[in-house]
């Protein structure tokens, strides 16, 4: 008997601003700018959200989390995160795997990328062999390559537990 497994995919983008920091997957990165959001604007693990929440047929992390409600502002995504895997296990979802890119001129975020990996692990209470994280640039094209914002796409699969 073969199972139930589905695919979603996410996107977010978030304006960089001053007096703001940033964060993505769950990790504080050094740099001049933070991206600006209800939350702590962490593209990555929104894109991420987007994804299971697709795969499951369970609407977005607007339909979730509106922004504008109170008890969102300046919250972890992070504990967001954990809300929607918790909304799979209850609809008898697991998770396979995730797979990820940031799109970003700046800063360089190579060395943070098992750190996120850690943290969104962590959170979905997946193996770290179950998570891909990976950076790129956009070559100097568009809002991201003008350091205008930073973008992140995810695709993630998920399967009916046995």
């Amino acid at each position: 008997m073969s199972s139930n497994r589905r695919i979603g995919i996410g996107y977010d983008v978030h304006a960089l601003v001053s007096g703001r920091r940033l964060v993505l997957g769950g990790v504080e990165i050094p740099f001049d700018r933070g991206l600006s959001g209800w939350s702590d604007a962490d593209v990555l693990t929104h894109a991420v959200m987007d994804a299971l929440l697709g795969a499951a047929a369970l609407g977005d992390i607007g339909l979730h989390f509106p922004p504008g409600d109170p008890q969102y502002e300046g919250i972890s995504s992070l504990r967001l995160l954990a809300k929607v895997k918790d909304l799979l296990t209850a609809k008898g979802w697991q998770i396979n795997n995730v797979d990820a890119t940031i799109i970003a001129e700046r800063p360089r975020l190579s060395e943070h990328i098992n750190q996120m990996r850690e943290k969104l692990c962590q959170t979905l209470a997946i193996d770290i062999e179950q998570v891909s994280i990976k950076a790129s640039t956009s070559d100097g094209l568009g809002f991201a390559g003008r350091g205008e914002g930073i973008a992140a796409l995810a695709v993630a699969a998920i399967e009916e537990k046995e």
